[in-house]
């Protein structure tokens, strides 16, 4: 996105407006040049704005995350109020658009006419005469697994965005990247960085912190959800126990200890999976401080508090 020509393309394609009607872009944040390694993960979040009266957010998430929906509205949300200080008026804001490219379905439900559409956008409008309540706020997302395979003469600009940001061969790049002058200028930018040296390893830095972030968190899933069933029933098993002689002295001794184990497996379990996504949090805490990340990424990542990853981090 730091070529303004490809910018321009890439906006064109998503918000359904002529490559012309865009008078500028500008880049507002500068995660794409971060000094610290703890900042790295920063690259998936580029903030934009466009002709002066729109703000556009556009996000990479590589792992699957099914608070996806939840989260970009609270960024979103935090844009659009981020633009008002007190004493201005209400008509200071400016449209706020959020842009999600994501490795994974989002949305499962499919297509009632087969195929499941990659890109869904997002307004706020009436329930059942669909006139809006705002344009301040707009939603579009890719979802690139949905992509259809092979490449079709005619498809639209946004799917030959899609299929090039998706794209791993230089085949694919270079074929994309002759059918449209605003990916031909990205790929040209791209070929610019893989010859600067400093650029180029910047750039594979960049993909390490990616690829360390989703082992991390694919770890922490797996040893937190272990971790928490076996706990959690073990915990279950006990309390059922317990609870069943108790009870079972009322009503019947054998009656009581089946009834209590059953309820406390139960019990036990949904324990476990609560404590298994705390423990996920905690794992991916642990091993995001032992790489040194930034204590403020590691809370927003982990959805720990800042107070309980500052605790494990005197740990």
């Amino acid at each position: 996105m730091m070529d303004e020509k490809a910018r321009t393309g890439f906006l064109s394609a998503v918000l359904g407006i002529q490559p012309g009607d865009i008078r500028e872009t500008r880049i507002l944040n500068t995660s794409l040049r971060q000094e610290h390694g703890d900042e790295k993960l920063g690259i998936l979040d580029v903030r934009l704005l466009m002709d002066g009266d729109r703000e556009i957010d556009i996000e990479i998430q590589l792992t699957e995350l099914g608070v996806w929906a939840d989260r970009s509205l609270f960024y979103l949300a935090k844009m659009l109020t981020g633009q008002i200080k007190p004493g201005d008026s209400y008509r200071v804001f400016k449209k706020c658009v959020s842009i999600s490219i994501l490795d994974f379905r989002l949305f499962k439900e499919g297509s009632p006419h087969g195929a499941e559409p990659f890109y869904s956008c997002f307004h706020i409008r009436e329930d059942t005469r669909h006139f809006l309540y705002t344009d301040k706020m707009e939603f579009h997302v890719i979802e690139l697994p949905k992509l259809p395979k092979g490449l079709k003469e005619g498809c639209s600009k946004l799917e030959l965005w899609a299929k090039f940001i998706n794209s791993e061969e230089k085949e694919d790049f270079d074929m994309i990247a002759q059918m449209d002058p605003y990916i031909e200028s990205a790929y040209k930018k791209l070929q610019l960085i893989s010859q600067d040296k400093e650029k180029r390893q910047e750039y594979e830095a960049r993909e390490k912190a990616i690829r360390d972030h989703c082992e991390i968190m694919l770890e922490a899933e797996e040893r937190g959800w272990t971790q928490g069933m076996e706990k959690g029933i073990a915990q279950g098993m006990e309390q059922g126990i317990a609870q069943g002689i108790e009870k079972g002295i009322a009503q019947g001794i054998e009656k009581g200890i089946a009834q209590g184990i059953e309820k406390g497996i139960a019990q036990g379990i949904a324990q476990g999976i609560a404590e298994g996504e705390y423990n996920k949090s905690v794992q991916v805490a642990q091993d995001m401080l032992s790489k040194n990340f930034d204590i403020n990424i590691i809370s927003q990542i982990s959805k720990l508090p800042i107070e309980a990853v500052e605790q494990l981090k005197l740990n």
